[in-house]
């Protein structure tokens, strides 16, 4: 069952993805829609990795699935902060400052990353440190680009 959500997913990522981003959204509030629906997924995912963190859950198959889920999930929902698509949470400076958001948004990428290889490793260390700064990444994000 996992396997097969995780291949539709890709599936639907890779349509996605392949299509202009003035394609995707006919109005600004279907991108809203989507980005926020998307980021609701991301804090899921990633609050159930808090007690992995923690050391109040292991490292086990269904956190290494949340990791997963969150890896896929955080490519989804930059291609709905284009020009035009203002609106929801997002302060003006997303769109102002383009190149800082974009950087934010890669170093946020750049830390899931690092968590699904701590997590691919079984390393809890790792693990701990690539959760710390996934969560530095979300929070200095969110205090620059979001009201």
């Amino acid at each position: 069952m996992k396997k097969r959500i995780c291949t539709l997913a890709l599936a639907s990522l890779f349509a996605f993805s392949a299509m202009p981003v003035s394609a995707q959204f006919s109005k600004a509030r279907d991108a809203v829609d989507y980005r926020q629906a998307a980021m609701d997924m991301i804090k899921v995912h990633f609050g159930r990795l808090a007690p992995v963190a923690k050391g109040a859950r292991p490292l086990d198959d269904a956190a290494k699935a949340d990791v997963t889920v969150l890896r896929f999930l955080s490519d989804l929902p930059w291609p709905a902060f284009g020009e035009g698509m203002q609106g929801g949470d997002s302060k003006r400076a997303v769109f102002s400052d383009a190149a800082g958001f974009k950087q934010a948004a890669a170093d946020y990428q750049a830390a899931v990353a690092q968590l699904a290889s701590a997590s691919d490793a079984g390393d809890i260390d790792a693990f701990r440190a690539a959760f710390a700064k996934t969560g530095q990444s979300c929070k200095s994000c969110h205090d620059a680009y979001r009201d």
